[in-house]
């Protein structure tokens, strides 16, 4: 019977596997072979291991592009989850005009990568850019990111944060308005003062959900290119270079497919490794609160 049904469905389900097969499966193992191989434009492969590897570990290039990239992602993401918290909080507290000010802030998310950094590089141009101009008219110091490595970093950092930060607040705003306004009422009755209410309510609760946009904006941080590359082309000198930089130079650049498909696989290992540590803490946090 399990045999007759499985060979019904199995039709069904062909074209999806198929489409996985050849999108996802095919080309991975391609790149996994091509990791081990030296490969170039007019050369034949050539079966080196995992030299590859070795290579782009001992690569101080990209030591480099790695700590821009730790930097960018653990500063960016965690002020994007602390930002998308506080605006949570505000909308769910019964902000006026909710309904006006949610098309405002979910804009960014609409808007094209290319399109944001062309924005961007107008308001900030160094000579005639709006906020430059504002900044200087306050007697504040203006980014000068086209040459100053720090003020690039700052720039793409605060680009990738109003870029994504629509998706860290839809997650931790449909967090809130989930938790019953009976738990803070009797919270209230219980003689708790907000800070505590939300210590004791909020901060617990809305734990998982913050997990799960830390577990995805990690991700999506980590394969950060669009904003560095369009911005700065990861310069000045290689300064602002990223890792998702550093595979595009080795590939199309140098035309080093070997060590470019080998540090995609170790993106992809990295990756997997934070999505195993922060899936392992929603264990944890659900067996604690099942108990």
């Amino acid at each position: 019977m399990l045999l007759q049904r499985t060979a019904r469905i199995l039709p069904l389900l062909a074209p999806v596997h198929l489409l996985i097969l050849s999108v996802i499966v095919l080309p991975s193992l391609y790149v996994v072979w091509l990791s081990l191989n030296t490969s170039s434009f007019g050369q034949a492969p050539n079966f080196v291991g995992l030299r590859n590897y070795w290579r782009v570990l001992s690569d101080p290039a990209f030591h480099s592009a790695l700590w821009n990239t730790v930097v960018l992602v653990v500063v960016a993401v965690h002020l994007e989850l602390a930002v998308g918290l506080g605006m949570a909080l505000l909308f769910a507290s019964g902000l006026p005009f909710r309904r006006f000010l949610l098309v405002a802030v979910l804009a960014p998310y609409a808007v094209s990568e290319v399109t944001a950094v062309v924005m961007w590089r107008f308001l900030f141009d160094p000579d005639a850019g709006p906020i430059t101009l504002a900044l200087h008219a306050l007697g504040l110091p203006s980014l000068d990111w086209s040459f100053e490595p720090s003020h690039a970093m700052i720039l793409i950092g605060l680009l990738t944060i109003w870029l994504h930060l629509p998706f860290t607040f839809v997650i931790v705003y449909a967090a809130r308005l989930a938790i019953p306004a009976e738990l803070y009422e009797a919270s209230r009755i219980d003689g708790a003062t907000r800070w505590q209410a939300f210590r004791r309510v909020t901060l617990p609760l809305l734990g998982p959900a913050m997990l799960i946009a830390l577990l995805f904006r990690y991700i999506f941080a980590f394969r950060l290119f669009s904003e560095a590359w369009l911005l700065t082309k990861g310069g000045p000198a290689r300064s602002t270079e990223v890792v998702a930089i550093y595979l595009y130079q080795e590939a199309f650049s140098f035309n080093a497919f070997g060590p470019a498909a080998a540090t995609a696989w170790i993106m992809v290992l990295a990756s997997l490794l934070l999505a195993g540590a922060y899936v392992l803490l929603l264990r944890r946090g659900g067996v604690a609160h099942a108990h």
